[in-house]
């Protein structure tokens, strides 16, 4: 940390300061030079332009929400209170085999592309597109992109419910490609999803060998979460340590009653793996999961809350069991006529939630969808219920560990592409 300075635009004084590393907190000043940290120590006698008090209180680098939906909502509402009001500065979009760039479409996005928008929505062919577009807005947080495996297969395949051939995948590599130059953090996956379920693991290798060149790193929503997330796990581990390249499981959970409590051996999966190449994962603090009603997960084994429906808009705030007795038809007879439609499914166990929060290399990402009428509460309540709800009431984290998930750790989920760019909005003041 560099010496203490004459004159600071800002002086924090009296904070109990948590800095990411896990470490133990401690007192300082903090001091403040053109929107930038400059010291961490005791400034008392330094002169600033402003100067407040924290009175004890704890301050921390701003939260990293490493997983996010937010690629066209930052541009239509760059004020972003659903993060900033959480205490995010940072935002990483693009996730899940979805992103807004690189992006050219002939018709509508298909499921689950259209959680993030409409189809004038998606209008930017090339990443550096995007990227104009965000610094042009200027939202209140800071922004990384991933590319979307899903997005790829919709530029150049006529169908998604297939492998993709030679050509479509050449063609691919090369959007990849131009996209990790334009300053991409990496390619994300959502293998779960009918757009990209039939895609063998072969095309994900292929793609693979753009981001080996760039240092970038390979984010997934795993092929299953539920009986079948081991081999899931096992064909990630595959591809990053095939491709030498980092590996981030997406929102890690044990989806379904018949896989409760199997975090037990994920968990152990997980860290064996880690203890032989560079792999992580990201939790919400939530038993509960959101997304496109999948005819997959429809079961009566737990709730299903439908938050949205094209075709019958009407039933959006209900439970999917009520709206099949209304209608008189079975749960997924009453499925099918409400899809499109999105939906959040009571499918975990909390004690599995819990296990994952507490797994060391565990970041913290919200997967929130800020489009969706009927928004999962992770969209806004994330950050503080791991603060608040598991580490000061439930104690299954401490402070110093909470933060390193929010903050520290996500260095995990960053890479190493030297072309990265991080995309500068107006840091909130």
């Amino acid at each position: 940390m560099p010496k203490p300075v004459k004159f600071y635009n800002w002086i924090i004084r009296n904070a109990v300061i948590l800095d990411g590393s896990g470490g133990s907190e401690y007192r300082a000043d903090v001091g403040i030079i053109d929107n930038r940290i400059a010291c961490i120590g005791d400034l008392d006698g330094r002169e600033c332009e402003s100067t407040i008090d924290a009175q004890g209180l704890c301050l921390a680098p701003g939260f990293i929400d490493v997983h996010t939906h937010d690629d066209i909502h930052l541009l239509n509402n760059p004020e972003m209170l659903s993060k900033i009001s959480q205490g995010v500065s940072t935002v990483i979009v693009g996730n899940c085999g979805i992103s807004a760039s690189p992006v050219s479409l002939n018709g509508p996005p298909p499921d689950p592309m259209n959680l993030l928008g409409n189809e004038h929505d998606f209008v930017f062919p090339r990443m550096r597109d995007y990227a104009a577009a965000i610094n042009r807005v200027q939202p209140s947080v800071n922004v990384a992109a991933l590319v979307g495996h899903t997005s790829l297969r919709a530029n150049h395949m006529n169908q998604l419910d297939r492998p993709a051939n030679q050509g479509e995948i050449l063609a691919m590599r090369e959007d990849l490609a131009l996209a990790l130059v334009d300053g991409a953090l990496g390619l994300s996956s959502g293998l779960s999803y009918e757009s990209a379920i039939n895609a063998p693991a072969d095309e994900l290798l292929s793609l693979a060998k753009e981001l080996t060149k760039s240092g970038a790193i390979y984010t997934t929503h795993l092929r299953s979460e539920f009986e079948g997330i081991l081999d899931a796990m096992k064909e990630a581990f595959t591809l990053g340590k095939e491709s030498d390249i980092p590996v981030v499981i997406s929102h890690f959970k044990c989806a379904g009653v018949a896989n409760w409590g199997r975090t037990l051996e994920t968990i152990p999966l997980l860290q064996q793996a880690a203890s032989k190449q560079e792999v992580a994962c990201d939790c919400y603090p939530y038993a509960a999961s959101s997304s496109t009603l999948d005819l997959k997960q429809v079961t009566d084994d737990f709730d299903i809350f439908i938050t949205w429906s094209d075709p019958h808009a009407e039933m959006a705030g209900k439970m999917l069991a009520d709206i099949a007795s209304e209608w008189n038809l079975s749960l997924l007879s009453a499925a099918k006529k409400l899809r499109p439609a999105g939906a959040v499914y009571h499918s975990m166990d909390e004690a599995d939630v819990r296990r994952v929060l507490q797994y060391t290399d565990c970041m913290i990402g919200s997967d929130g969808l800020p489009g969706d009428p009927h928004p999962h509460p992770r969209l806004w309540g994330t950050f503080p219920r791991v603060l608040g709800h598991y580490s000061r009431d439930m104690k299954i984290l401490n402070l110093p560990e909470a933060i390193r998930k929010m903050t520290g750790l996500q260095r995990l989920n960053l890479g190493s592409n030297n072309e990265a760019l991080l995309l500068r909005g107006i840091m909130p003041t």
